[in-house]
């Protein structure tokens, strides 16, 4: 068994509910999951709890939310001496289709910077919920004129399928440490 912090940056709980669903794959595989908003492992030595982490942000303007931000850039050595997953959760999946191969291949340069300082075994991108009440007018304006569906757009398949393929990774890891 495997301690691993799942920290999340929510803005409406998406991102929230997607890292609990992290959480409750990796204890199906035998491992320890807790699941933490940022704000609650701050102040505290929260990195020493854990032999892994998964760290996953909500993304507005093509960055992660402040506190995802601080955290990974306040401690980058840290993070590096230890196996870490990083997801983002944005809203391509509402956008129409051409729109949307073109974000999901679209590099974001602020997140790109975080994903190189942290240097994580994989970053993985999934898309969240949008509603109209999460834009300011104008925001909402924008966002029609795109062609873009408001609703859930989450793949729990996909959330599922990568905590899996994390556990799998991690059991490795327990048993290299057991033999070695």
């Amino acid at each position: 068994m495997v301690q691993v912090l799942v920290l999340h940056a929510s803005a409406h709980h998406s991102t929230q509910e997607i890292a609990s669903r992290i959480g409750e794959q990796l204890r199906t595989h035998g491992h320890d999951a807790d699941v933490r908003a940022l704000d609650q492992a701050t102040g505290g030595h929260w990195l020493d709890q854990c032999d892994a982490l998964v760290l996953g942000s909500a993304i507005h303007n093509g960055a992660w939310l402040p506190p995802a931000e601080a955290l990974v850039r306040g401690a980058v050595r840290q993070l590096r001496d230890r196996p870490v997953w990083m997801f983002s959760v944005g809203m391509s999946a509402a956008l129409p289709g051409p729109v949307r191969r073109f974000a999901d291949r679209a590099v974001q340069p602020r997140i790109a910077e975080l994903v190189d300082l942290v240097r994580p075994r994989e970053h993985r991108r999934f898309s969240g919920v949008i509603r109209r009440e999460h834009l300011d007018r104008k925001g909402a304006v924008f966002f029609r004129l795109l062609g873009c569906r408001y609703g859930d757009h989450r793949d729990w398949a996909a959330v599922e399928a990568w905590a899996d393929e994390i556990a799998a990774q991690l059991t490795k890891l327990a048993a290299r440490r057991r033999a070695g």
